[in-house]
């Protein structure tokens, strides 16, 4: 209890946080180790709720791919079925006297050449039913590629933080004292600046017998730098006004909480702004460790390497 008043009087709380007061109202880590919310929301139709679009863009490229595909035989599937109930005869270039799965595989690549246009004249329809419906083919095939063009178009000028987080929160020491340390790097070869961090915490302790979920603003050493071409490492010294002072190894063990980071930087390749997050849950913290340096110089002193596979090592230190 003499930890929980301390906690409540010298760290801010964050009464706006959207996620309530009551620790039993949710469920698992408020936000996902690869930064999405670990929401899942219901209460209205799914064909409302959900944005195709986004979906689209934000899906892995095998699955997008695949959609794409599957897309794209079964609906030249649907539409050389339509042509052979139409009936053969009027797709002229097929001959009659071929079997049944002979003339439906010739209608369906018929039906692929009309979809993407491509028309190369083999077979062409005759009779009304036939030429409206290949008509009506042609115009869903350039309505079709101009919104797969757009998807692809989106996919790749989406703007991303190409940026990896630690897979570890450490409680390492700093001064006379310890702090909190959390570990970022740029993988890619972009360029960001004016980059900005906020750490958020959420706990959830115990008042009059009611566990409630607290959350708190962690100070840092540097919430902003200039240029984030090294890796950066968010440090949060755990003074008096910390919401973590006098925290155990034992107490992270049995606290529930987790470490909310935020990371927003101008990426040069995109020209815009582009943020990142991700969480560590109390049980994702490592009590007495030390992040290795993950650069060093070039043998001619010429450069500086940044280790990318160092991004999680560390060493244990005694605090």
């Amino acid at each position: 209890m003499a930890l929980l008043r301390k906690i409540n009087h010298n760290a801010q709380t964050d009464n706006n946080s959207g996620f309530g007061t009551n620790a039993n109202s949710y469920g698992g880590r408020f936000v996902n180790k690869n930064g999405t919310p670990n929401i899942e929301k219901r209460g209205m139709h799914l064909l409302r709720r959900i944005s195709w679009h986004h979906t689209m863009i934000d899906m892995p490229n095998w699955k997008f791919m695949t959609i794409l595909f599957t897309f794209y035989i079964v609906i030249n599937f649907v539409f050389a079925i339509a042509y052979y109930a139409i009936g053969i005869e009027h797709l002229d270039g097929i001959e009659q006297s071929q079997s049944v799965l002979t003339q439906f595989g010739q209608a369906y690549f018929f039906s692929a050449q009309t979809f993407t246009t491509v028309g190369y004249g083999h077979i062409s329809p005759t009779g009304f039913l036939a030429s409206a419906l290949s008509s009506a083919e042609a115009l869903i095939g350039l309505l079709s590629f101009a919104i797969a063009t757009g998807l692809f178009f989106g996919r790749f000028s989406k703007p991303t933080a190409f940026l990896k987080f630690s897979h570890h929160a450490l409680i390492s020491p700093y001064g006379e004292s310890k702090a909190l340390m959390i570990r970022l790097v740029p993988f890619k070869n972009t360029n960001f600046t004016d980059a900005k961090a906020k750490v958020t915490l959420g706990m959830s302790l115990e008042e009059n017998g009611l566990k409630t979920n607290k959350f708190y603003n962690l100070e840092l050493e540097l919430d902003r730098i200039n240029a984030l071409s090294l890796s950066w490492t968010l440090v949060h010294p755990i003074t008096e006004n910390s919401p973590l002072y006098n925290f155990t190894e034992e107490d992270f063990k049995k606290t529930h909480g987790e470490i909310l980071v935020f990371i927003t930087t101008f990426d040069d390749m995109f020209s815009n702004t582009v943020a990142a997050r991700t969480s560590y849950t109390f049980e994702e913290v490592i009590y007495g460790a030390k992040f290795e340096t993950m650069y060093n110089r070039s043998k001619d002193n010429s450069k500086t390497i940044l280790h990318l596979d160092k991004l999680n090592s560390y060493n244990s230190v005694n605090l």
